[in-house]
């Protein structure tokens, strides 16, 4: 802090010269102002050769919107434009910046890099004001387990109930309906929508920000304006959160919480890729250099294709990122494409592969096609299969099995069949998976083989085989598929009786008696149902309604009809009739059930019945029998009843048939 020179020094030169001047020392923090011999100390800040006075704000240069502060306590400070702000001159600074996901790196304005490692779901853009709206990037795998690369790009709206998603090949989804975009934009839910050959824009106006999105399938670039002190978050907004504060697993389409790991690639020379990466120092994207820092790029390529093969477009996908960077800065870079063998059109335009697939180059030709993703395919490769197990049913079988599998053993699966020629695999456009199937109505020329327990159902998958094909270089499939299934048995029901013997006493004007219910086994009625006995689904029981009390030389018992539910209650349902109480009938049994046989009724005191055991379909495997009778006085008609309509229209009973009682039996399964 020394001067060189002493206060004391200073004032007798000045008072020596007696100018009318003063000259401003800066000591530790101290400024001492000398004029005609009169020395004053004050605390002060120095920028730049310049002192500032304590608690002094100065505008430094207004087209870097920079601002000098030198506090109370002469503390310098030094104020500009936001981290996402630029000055557009005036001292007015503005929200307006640009974010790059391009593989698994995602790069900010200064420089900023992530690496995603997973494959889940992050948020790139968040608005605290707006709740509902959410910018959501979805890293999946590709060729390798633990690579991941950008997928998607979602636009949540109005919270979760609307969802554009900006997926690779061109396609744009509104929530589950496919929209046809052109280069003209359409308006969708305020988002305005445009597609053309390097990739789809998305275009949300807000009322404080405008969010841009341009996605080719590979790279989204997200440009953000609006006023300044707009606050934005996620990985591309100013949030200093962590990468797991902002993984979003909901829309991740698999475990977040799943790492993977794999052997390097031997085959990779990575000299040869920092060399290639390190062509945005050279012309023509040096120009840019100044305004777009190249070395976030040139890390995430290196780091990239040092791990994952230069095929699928990566040798071009970091280079065309920083080109499109450089153009928000009104640099052309001409001749990019052509210094680097790059093409400006999105790599895979129009190419539709499944949700287990992405596009990808084949290495011989250098078209496109869609391949399985890794860690999907893995899952076959470990048990060397082709497809999913075979699924049996009781009439039908299906092997389904990989479009990109197939496609990877260089096999048609149009040229496949099973042993009929003419039954072919059925291609699930969604999926991408081909079903071979059979049934009883068409065997496909499936071959049955059985033995003493199974039935066994095999069909072949096969290539076609034609009888002019000398040579052929292709592998010949034949895949085995079978069914097996149990030899048909019998399964029994069993039923127990809740009660052997059902007794009540009647009283029905003169008559007093009791009534029982029985059931046995065997139509001489010597085999009493007892608590113990088990009675077989389809086994024939009789049901007899016996008296006690009752002179047989004056009155008979008449059953008026007897019914079954599963419930207790006579009047539930469902409901099935054995003995039917009408006219339309030409039998008192119900002709829809033919197990059903009426044996005595209108004889005497006593009335037999019978019918096949049964169930009732989906119910509790319990069955209630109800039955209804009434007493018929002997006189000189008969009592028997005639179940031909028309002689019982011509019958007038009047008075002789004596008050109606009900009675019941149930049994258990």
């Amino acid at each position: 802090c020394s001067l060189g020179h002493s206060l004391r020094e200073s004032s007798e030169l000045a008072t020596e010269m007696n100018k009318h001047l003063f000259v401003s020392l800066q000591h530790c923090g101290q400024v001492t102002t000398v004029y005609k011999n009169t020395i004053q100390d004050i605390s002060g800040c120095r920028h730049l050769g310049i002192a500032y006075e304590p608690d002094t704000v100065v505008s430094a240069d207004p087209e870097t919107c920079s601002k000098l502060t030198c506090s109370e306590t002469a503390v310098l400070e030094t104020i500009g434009c936001g981290p996402l702000e630029r000055c557009q001159g005036n001292n007015t600074c503005v929200v307006d910046t640009t974010c790059n996901v391009t593989g698994p790196t995602v790069i900010k304005v200064h420089g900023q890099l992530n690496f995603i490692k997973d494959r889940c779901a992050y948020s790139l853009v968040s608005i605290p004001s707006i709740p509902n709206l959410y910018l959501v990037a979805n890293f999946r795998d590709g060729r390798r387990e633990d690579v991941s690369f950008l997928e998607r790009v979602i636009l949540r709206l109005d919270g979760p109930g609307v969802h554009i998603h900006l997926e690779q090949g061109g396609r744009v989804w509104l929530d589950n309906s496919m929209l046809t975009l052109e280069s003209l934009p359409q308006l969708v839910h305020g988002v305005q929508l445009s597609k053309d050959q390097t990739g789809v824009i998305a275009n949300l106006l807000l009322s404080n920000l405008n969010i841009s999105v341009f996605f080719d399938g590979y790279t989204a670039q997200i440009l953000l304006e609006g006023p300044a002190g707009s606050s934005v978050e996620g990985l591309c907004g100013n949030s200093s959160s962590s990468l797991s504060d902002l993984r979003l697993s909901e829309y991740s389409s698999t475990s977040c919480e799943m790492q993977y790991s794999e052997t390097a690639d031997s085959t990779i020379n990575c000299n040869s890729v920092t060399e290639r990466c390190n062509l945005l120092k050279e012309a023509p994207f040096s120009s840019c250099n100044t305004d777009i820092d190249p070395e976030p790029y040139i890390t995430a390529c290196t780091d990239t294709l040092c791990k994952y093969p230069a095929v699928d477009g990566l040798n071009c996908q970091f280079l065309k990122a920083y080109a499109r960077a450089c153009s928000q800065h009104n640099h052309a870079l001409d001749g990019w494409t052509s210094n680097t063998g790059c093409s400006s059109e999105a790599f895979c335009q129009d190419r539709t592969c499944s949700d287990h697939e992405f596009c990808g180059e084949k290495t011989v030709g250098g078209d496109t096609r869609c391949f399985c993703r890794d860690i999907f395919a893995s899952k076959y490769q470990a048990n060397n299969s082709l497809g999913d197990a075979t699924v049996c049913k009781e009439n039908s079988a299906s092997l389904s099995l990989v479009g990109c599998l197939l496609e990877d053993k260089d096999i048609n699966y149009s040229a496949l069949h099973l042993n009929d020629p003419t039954c072919r695999g059925q291609v699930d456009k969604l999926t991408d998976m081909v079903t071979f199937s059979f049934n009883s109505s068409n065997s496909c020329g499936t071959v049955v083989t059985t033995n003493n327990s199974y039935v066994i159902y095999k069909n072949t998958i096969r290539s076609q085989n034609y009888s002019f094909d000398v040579i052929t270089r292709k592998d010949q499939v034949q895949i085995d598929f079978s069914c097996v299934h149990s030899q048909p048995s019998i399964h029994t029901a069993t039923f127990r009786i809740r009660d052997c013997s059902v007794a009540q006493k009647i009283s029905c004007g003169a008559w007093n008696y009791t009534l029982i219910i029985k059931a046995y086994t065997d139509a001489g009625r010597t085999q009493v149902v007892q608590l113990n006995s088990d009675l077989r689904l389809n086994q024939r029981i009789w049901v007899a309604l016996e008296t006690n009390g009752l002179d047989g030389s004056m009155v008979t018992v008449v059953r008026d009809s007897c019914w079954a539910t599963n419930q207790a209650s006579p009047t539930s349902s469902p409901r099935h009739d054995l003995i039917i109480n009408g006219e339309r009938y030409s039998d008192c049994a119900n002709p829809a059930d033919l197990t059903v046989a009426v044996e005595e009724n209108g004889l005497g005191t006593s009335t037999l019945f019978s019918f096949n055991m049964f169930r009732f379909t989906g119910g509790s495997g319990e069955v209630y029998l109800h039955c209804k009778l009434h007493l018929c006085p002997k006189e000189e008609t008969s009592c028997i009843p005639n179940c031909n309509a028309a002689a019982r229209r011509g019958r007038s009973v009047g008075s002789k048939y004596e008050g109606e009682a009900s009675i019941g039996m149930s049994w258990t399964h």
